[in-house]
């Protein structure tokens, strides 16, 4: 796992943007995973302005997503698939193709079958290259949370009452808004993937990122189950970074690798 901690969240989109970009120009297996939420929105932007300026695209290229609120609306703002049309999808954005962006399917009538089909899908697409993560304040990755199984595949999954909260705010600041199931791609899902790449800001992701990086791999916190994947880059601005013990050496390590 290597660290980088940035003075800022501009600096930290930079850097992630510099990242993801380098790592699928070079990819032979162009499929990646792209998270939701607002975490990602700043690497987003970036990689529209590479696209609108001829350096990369994501034509060609397909993209799974991590997860997908169960009952929402099609047609509702915060559905993720919308979401990431808005961000991802289009000439006019970064080349990505609507029949190459594949989300589960939050309106099944078997939501469990939708999950499972999710993940072979994934299987079938030869899996993830790069997938994009952020960090819930609870340490949870994609929608799973605190106590779930680290070996997990794609699964249905409640959403607690803390993670409703954070994302009250995409519903009006209104809780009972905010869905309480979700299709979401599991840690074992996730653990699959080729490479991973996680971004946190704000003083709100302090101890999650200490547990992440620091602390022991536990099912409290889903996250530090990738302290064991081969291949994981985490992009901190200081505040995030702020609870961390051994920034020193992270701030070493990264100027040699990065």
């Amino acid at each position: 796992m290597y660290i980088g901690i940035f003075p800022n969240a501009e600096a930290v989109a930079d850097a992630a943007a510099k990242y993801f970009i380098d790592t699928m120009t070079a990819a032979d297996h162009k499929v990646v995973g792209v998270a939701t939420g607002s975490t990602p929105l700043p690497l987003y932007k970036r990689l529209r302005a590479a696209h609108a300026q001829g350096t990369f695209t994501l034509a060609g290229m397909k993209a799974f997503a991590l997860d997908e609120y169960i009952g929402i609306d099609p047609e509702h703002p915060e559905c993720y698939r919308n979401v990431l049309r808005a961000e991802l999808v289009g000439e006019d954005k970064t080349g990505l193709r609507e029949e190459d962006l594949y989300t589960p399917d939050g309106s099944a009538a078997d939501p469990y079958a939708a999950a499972d089909a999710y993940d072979q899908a994934i299987k079938d697409a030869g899996g993830v290259t790069l997938q994009i993560l952020g960090i819930g304040s609870d340490g949870h990755i994609g929608f799973n949370e605190p106590s779930g199984s680290l070996a997990s595949r794609t699964h249905v999954e409640a959403l607690m009452a803390k993670t409703r909260e954070d994302n009250a705010r995409f519903f009006d600041d209104d809780i009972n808004k905010v869905p309480s199931q979700c299709i979401t791609q599991g840690l074992g899902t996730i653990m699959d993937a080729r490479k991973t790449m996680l971004i946190a800001t704000g003083a709100g992701k302090a101890e999650a990122v200490r547990e992440l990086v620091e602390g022991a791999v536990s099912a409290k916190w889903p996250a530090t189950v990738l302290q064991m994947h081969a291949d994981t880059v985490v992009f901190l601005d200081e505040a995030a970074a702020a609870q961390l013990t051994l920034t020193d050496y992270y701030n070493e390590r990264w100027e040699q690798w990065a």
